[in-house]
């Protein structure tokens, strides 16, 4: 690879098609207890999916299930499928861990590794098995620069991710899953810890992302949701109970109990 490799090129129809997610009547268990009652819905590829709902509704467990990362937990289970351009998540046939590059994840809270920004960045493409200095180089600059976070860092390469402050850390966490060149990018409340300044530039960033990737977000913040999604999606009780555009979704919702959610009435 080489630093042109990793240079934004006009996606051809395959690229720009790929990434896109859809579940069919997906359910889910923690052991007796059921989290999700069949979800069926998709996210268009280049676009921005928001899930809302009050705590404990599902969106977090659906999240995670989209690049099995709660099949990592005992007592698991799930009926129904999730699918990936085509293939199903869940197959016999799906490495776990070729999936998780496709589909990277940020979590609500940074998680820099203890290692120098530089590090961080190149850890997946050496688990990856590319070791060739020249090309971490390029691989490295693209993600952090894809990530908003280039100009910020590019004398501290060497330093401690974790001097960074909490919104460069959350962007360097973006930059770290950007690295491994996924179609999806999963995010689950990144702006909830943040100060204005660090969530709008977190948010500026989605909305030049989506211009390459596939991105669902979990968020609390209905403004949140209202700026950077496409299409939103309501969870109550486990189950999906609406979706459509945003626009639509926060203007006229044809379920009366999204329509009390989004206005405040209850969550």
């Amino acid at each position: 690879m080489t630093a042109a490799a990793v240079t934004a090129t006009p996606l051809d129809a395959a690229t720009a098609n790929r990434g896109a997610v859809s579940a069919d009547k997906f359910s889910f268990w923690y052991g007796e207890k059921q989290a999700l009652f069949d979800i069926s819905l998709a996210a268009a590829p280049r676009s921005v999916t928001a899930l809302i709902g009050p705590s404990g509704c599902g969106k977090s467990t659906f999240l995670r299930s989209i690049n099995r990362m709660n099949a990592l937990l005992p007592g698991v289970r799930h009926e129904g499928s999730i699918v990936l351009d085509g293939l199903d998540v869940y197959s016999r046939d799906m490495d776990p861990v070729a999936l998780r590059r496709r589909v990277g994840m940020v979590f609500q809270r940074w998680n820099p590794f203890p290692k120098p920004v530089y590090e961080n960045v190149a850890y997946g493409p050496r688990v990856n098995g590319i070791r060739n200095r020249q090309d971490l180089d390029a691989i490295v600059e693209s993600a952090l620069r894809r990530a908003a976070l280039w100009d910020e860092v590019k004398d501290r390469l060497r330093h401690s991710a974790l001097g960074l402050s909490g919104g460069q850390q959350q962007r360097l966490c973006i930059a770290r899953a950007l690295a491994n060149e996924p179609d999806v990018l999963l995010l689950d409340e990144p702006a909830s810890a943040l100060d204005p300044v660090a969530t709008q530039k977190v948010e500026e960033l989605l909305y030049e992302l989506k211009r390459e990737l596939t991105i669902i977000i979990v968020t609390h913040n209905l403004q949140q949701a209202a700026r950077v999604s496409d299409a939103t999606a309501f969870f109550y009780l486990g189950r999906l109970i609406e979706m459509g555009s945003t626009d639509r979704m926060f203007t006229s919702p044809a379920n009366e109990r999204t329509e009390a959610y989004i206005t405040g009435r209850f969550g």
